[in-house]
């Protein structure tokens, strides 16, 4: 093909051929090989820059009277005019136009799902897959997580996880789904009586451990400790809490005394004999105050008369000779007045009394001086049952 023919086709293409331009590619499209009839007093206007993403068709290539019309990409839209005119005077109508990202991205979160609690735990360790985000427009999108993430610890309950999702032109999307955290439960276990109950975690829940403890003066009898289990029941069986027993045959008074070192108080009432007036008014104090006395771990021992026709006792048992004696050169109990003893559980002398105290008189001091925080909370728990 001869220079002049290849020019004469290209002055075609700039003043009455028909163009088709890409932000990607240019496309120039006539028919090859014809060639031309040329006007060269046609008006032209100059060559239309690309736009970016998108594209732009012209009926009649630049020249005058040639209409421009302009696309764009999928997820843009056009800003402004759609099509531009080449006009006699050599000018463009209207103004550039301008692709922009409408089309929001897309985000596909994972689905809502349900976790039991780990066993002696109120928490459940959660994963998952990231959620899957598409644009139409844009490849590099950000994802923004709102709430905890995956491979992690979520509370009992109800826990939602909210993804949001922007692409380059800040166009925005999000989806949300649900992390429910199941505590499978057992009932709850009641104290035994003269007894308590320490658990481990939330008391109930499974893989907790209950263990059974008993009051000062009683042993338990049974299982020392009951797990909570999957299928929300307790295993084993419930333990109680006896009284003590104690031996009442021993010879000397610290082998008595040592049966009841850190397990009970002991509250010792010493009379000349069983006729004395204070004596007969304050045994029948403590007779009525018993269950009150037992919630406070308190054991009565009683030291009545003279040699030779003393006794000694605890309740219906008998105290040897030696021990009574025992007893009253330990702590200078008189046998000539009525007189009480209070000791704590480590067997120290801690209040004497010489005249008959109220039962309310007694546990006040009691509950003062000699029960611990722990105690008092246990005895404000049963102090109905003696009512």
């Amino acid at each position: 093909m001869s220079l002049n023919r290849i020019v004469a086709i290209l002055i075609y293409y700039f003043t009455a051929g028909s163009v088709t331009t890409d932000s990607s590619y240019n496309e120039v499209a006539s028919e090859e090989d014809y060639a031309p009839r040329l006007d060269y007093n046609k008006v032209r206007c100059h060559v239309l820059p690309l736009i970016l993403h998108g594209r732009y068709t012209c009926t009649h290539g630049f020249v005058a009277d040639s209409r421009c019309d302009f696309t764009c990409h999928p997820g843009y839209r056009i800003e402004a005019e759609h099509s531009r005119t080449c006009l006699a005077g050599g000018s463009w109508s209207g103004t550039e136009p301008v692709c922009s990202d409408y089309d929001p991205p897309k985000i596909k979160c994972p689905l809502s799902r349900v976790k039991v609690a780990d066993p002696g735990k109120l928490t459940a360790r959660v994963s998952w897959d990231p959620p899957v985000a598409t644009d139409t427009a844009d490849k590099t999108l950000d994802v923004v997580l709102v709430g905890q993430g995956s491979d992690s610890d979520f509370k009992e309950g109800v826990n939602i996880v909210r993804y949001k999702v922007y692409d380059q032109a800040r166009n925005r999307a999000g989806c949300k789904f649900i992390v429910r955290v199941e505590v499978k439960r057992c009932p709850a276990l009641k104290p035994p009586m003269h007894g308590y109950l320490t658990c481990s975690s939330d008391q109930n829940n499974y893989g907790a451990v209950c263990e059974y403890h008993c009051d000062g003066g009683y042993e338990r009898r049974g299982t020392s400790s009951r797990v909570c289990q999957f299928n929300r029941s307790w295993g084993g069986a419930p333990a109680e809490c006896v009284p003590m027993e104690f031996k009442s045959d021993v010879k000397t008074a610290s082998a008595l005394l040592d049966q009841f070192y850190e397990k009970r108080r002991l509250l010792i009432v010493s009379a000349p004999n069983i006729s004395d007036e204070d004596y007969k008014m304050q045994n029948i104090m403590i007779q009525k105050s018993d269950c009150g006395l037992d919630l406070r771990h308190v054991t009565v021992i009683e030291l009545l008369g003279s040699p030779p026709r003393e006794q000694g006792r605890i309740k219906e048992k008998q105290l040897e000779s030696e021990v009574v004696e025992g007893l009253r050169q330990a702590f200078r109990i008189s046998r000539s007045y009525f007189s009480m003893v209070l000791l704590d559980e480590h067997g120290m002398d801690r209040e004497r009394f010489i005249t008959t105290v109220t039962s309310d008189e007694l546990f006040s001091y009691i509950d003062d001086f000699l029960l611990d925080e722990e105690e008092r909370e246990r005895l404000e728990l049963n102090r109905d049952f003696c009512d």
